[in-house]
């Protein structure tokens, strides 16, 4: 477990959170926004590294991965072992979501399995801040999440040490849920006043609610169904992108 080892000044954090983050691949990541990020829960764990070459082939540059503990939320999905299995065939930047309750249990085993940007909710911890300058010092980039009821001023402590904000549009953990347009509301808020953060977008993305989140502010997306629902995911993407910049 990643613990600071003294009491340390919100200074004395954010000067560790600056001097730690991961800038290549923050700036890939920055460079491919507005950008769509397959969420490979939703893909054929099957074959994995055919799903893969499908997802490069359609021009995806980032990749999402969902992880659930089954306590912070109620489903259980993946771990260490699938992140190092795609770091083996790709080289594309890897995000991965912890919706899990202590996220600094497990931080340096999924960067040491190659994640680049590891993004923790709000709601799972007692001090967000110190919690993204531990990430921060492991040499990623780091993002705070929050869910549809969470309002926005919960996060705002900690935005300075971080790269990311992912906006819920469900309830993280659930499945079968509607866009909750709340969302929209916080992207642009976020935008307004915190203008060279990133923004990301997670739950009932579609080609219609695409196109609402982008003109909010969003920069990346993060697609399921829409995506792995389809036959061809080229021109399932390609029908994406088209929706957020017409």
């Amino acid at each position: 477990m990643i613990r600071l080892t003294r009491q340390l000044s919100r200074t004395d954090l954010l000067v560790i959170a600056l001097g730690c983050m991961s800038t290549d691949v923050l700036q890939r990541i920055r460079d491919a926004a507005p950008a769509i990020l397959p969420s490979l829960l939703m893909c054929d764990f099957g074959d994995l590294r055919s799903e893969l070459v499908k997802l490069e082939a359609a021009g995806a540059r980032v990749l999402h991965l969902d992880v659930m503990d089954g306590h912070f939320v109620p489903n259980l999905t993946y771990g260490m072992p699938i992140v190092a299995g795609l770091r083996r065939h790709t080289d594309l930047p890897l995000d991965v979501h912890l919706m899990i309750s202590d996220p600094l249990v497990y931080a340096r085993a999924f960067v040491e399995a190659g994640a680049d940007l590891l993004t923790f909710h709000v709601e799972a911890v007692d001090d967000p801040v110190e919690v993204a300058a531990a990430i921060a010092e492991l040499g990623v980039g780091v993002g705070i999440a929050l869910n549809p009821a969470t309002p926005v001023d919960r996060i705002e402590s900690v935005l300075p040490f971080c790269d990311l904000a992912l906006v819920m549009s469900v309830d993280a953990g659930f499945g079968g849920q509607s866009f909750n347009p709340v969302a929209l509301e916080k992207i642009r808020s976020l935008r307004e006043r915190y203008p060279k953060i990133l923004l990301q977008i997670d739950g009932g993305i579609n080609g219609v609610t695409i196109g609402q989140a982008r003109e909010a502010g969003c920069d990346l997306f993060v697609v399921g169904s829409a995506i792995f629902g389809q036959d061809d995911y080229g021109r399932a993407m390609n029908e994406l992108r088209g929706s957020f910049v017409s």
